[in-house]
């Protein structure tokens, strides 16, 4: 017996993105995409910063001068990079 559906409203980036992900064949290739995706979102949902307390991170902005940010940004920008066609930049906030 299959899962109850979800409803919820997503904006276009993110029905772009989960509606990518669907079309892909299940193989040990959308495995892993799908592992690497959800590592990446929750590394950099919860950054870690030495500012970082109970009511959230001071800064609304990722390139602000904080270590784990810039961390978080260089691996996209990696990625980016080894994109065929991405231009060298990760599309943020589409």
């Amino acid at each position: 017996m299959g899962q109850a559906p979800i409803t919820l409203t997503v904006s276009p980036a993110e029905f772009r993105m989960i509606t990518t992900l669907r079309d892909m064949p299940e193989s040990p290739l959308r495995d892993r995409v799908q592992r690497l995706l959800g590592e990446l979102l929750e590394f950099a949902r919860n950054p870690h910063c030495g500012e970082f307390q109970a009511d959230g991170v001071p800064c609304a902005n990722p390139l602000a001068d904080c270590d784990q940010c810039k961390l978080v940004t260089g691996m996209l920008d990696t990625l980016a990079r080894g994109l065929p066609g991405s231009g060298g930049q990760a599309a943020v906030g589409e």
